[in-house]
């Protein structure tokens, strides 16, 4: 049994953690860069916590520019185990409506310009994404969400685009019609896959801004409509954050689904061909298998 510290990742609107215990902001170097900023840490009820704003405080990193690697390594040298994103979403479903949240289970990622792996030349790993969220995870957020009066909807297909502009109309009913996506957005990957090369439990909640495109009754996605959405949904993302505490608890057992041993048959390349550099800035992340 371990010590659960949950890391929430904040998307657009969400930028700290209201009632933390012993609230201080951290600097957490990295062999992958700087994160997207300091690390809120401190406690909740009992349970360790950190905070990281996606984006930056003041909104600073584009989605493709969000520096994903440094911040899952970041909150894996924290010591952190379980890692919910909370992110705003565009959503290809009438009953998935504006001011709702979706737990996400599934993903397409369509992003092309970003580093989607802590692996590569002189230490190869393949590690599964079957199923990208951990369902244990995913229960507490529900639960939360249901708790804090948010309509929320358990299980969706999230598509992941490059950005930073916003579908085309043929895009936005390709992926509603022909792709089964239920929901859009632009930083979710590869953020989870990273995730699961660190071993980390990933959760991912999904707040609807707006229709995208595709609705005849919306037409094309308003910023100023997205943003007094996001407002709302942002006091709705810090009360679900407050009952995760209670829900996951002080002590940890291993992942009943294996998101904690994701690497245990992953590395393929032999210990006498692995790189000993590449190896050193695995040090957090695959510490454990090494």
């Amino acid at each position: 049994m371990s010590k659960t510290k949950i890391a929430v990742i904040g998307g657009s609107g969400i930028y700290d953690i209201d009632g933390l215990q012993g609230a201080e902001w951290v600097s957490v170097e990295t062999p992958w860069g700087t994160p997207s900023d300091q690390i809120l840490t401190g406690s909740l009820d009992g349970v360790d916590m950190a905070f990281l704003p996606r984006h930056g405080r003041g909104h600073v990193h584009s989605p493709t520019e969000v520096p994903y690697r440094a911040n899952i390594d970041a909150l894996k040298r924290l010591g952190v185990t379980d890692v919910i994103s909370v992110s705003a979403c565009g959503s290809f479903r009438e009953a998935m409506a504006p001011g709702d949240f979706v737990i996400v289970d599934q993903f397409i990622d369509r992003t092309f310009a970003r580093e989607k792996s802590f692996f590569g030349t002189g230490c190869v790993a393949h590690v599964s994404v079957t199923h990208p969220t951990c369902p244990r995870l995913s229960d507490a957020c529900e639960t939360a969400a249901k708790a804090a009066g948010i309509n929320v909807h358990r299980g969706g297909t999230y598509l992941a685009m490059e950005g930073p502009q916003f579908s085309t109309l043929a895009e936005s009913k390709m992926y509603r019609e022909h792709w089964g996506a239920d929901v859009i957005g632009m930083t979710n990957m590869p953020e989870a896959k990273l995730a699961r090369e660190a071993e980390l439990c990933y959760a991912s909640v999904a707040m609807v801004t707006d229709y995208d495109s595709w609705h005849p009754d919306h037409g094309e996605v308003d910023v100023t409509a997205i943003i007094a959405t996001l407002t709302g949904n942002a006091e709705k993302g810090r009360n679900l954050v407050k009952g995760l505490p209670a829900l996951l608890g002080a002590d940890r057992d291993p992942c009943p689904h294996g998101c904690d041993r994701a690497l245990e048959y992953a590395i393929l390349t032999a210990p006498e061909k692995r790189d000993p550099a590449l190896l050193a800035k695995l040090d957090a992340v695959a510490g454990r298998i090494l």
